[in-house]
């Protein structure tokens, strides 16, 4: 029985090792120019447009005040991106 709980546990402890990785796998900085402020952020994501999309929600929450102006910096195109190694 003891056995079984510490193979159970190391294939649980791989298994999260393993889907922590891949989330990791693309970094992108991304730059937002919003209301002539400009922040860049970077971010990781499983892919590069999860990467994007999180570096552009950070830059967007220091640039934007409230919901309404977050909405509409999150919806405007970053002005540079770029993948980071």
């Amino acid at each position: 029985m003891r056995v079984i709980t510490v193979v159970g546990a190391m294939i649980l402890v791989g298994i999260l090792l393993y889907s922590s990785m891949q989330q990791t796998q693309n970094k992108y900085e991304v730059c937002m120019n919003f209301k002539g402020l400009v922040h860049c952020a970077t971010a990781s994501g499983a892919t590069p447009s999860d990467a994007i999309r999180s570096a552009q929600d950070i830059d967007c929450s220091m640039l934007a005040n409230g919901r309404d102006e977050t909405m509409v910096c999150v919806g405007s195109p970053p002005s540079s991106t770029r993948q980071v190694k």
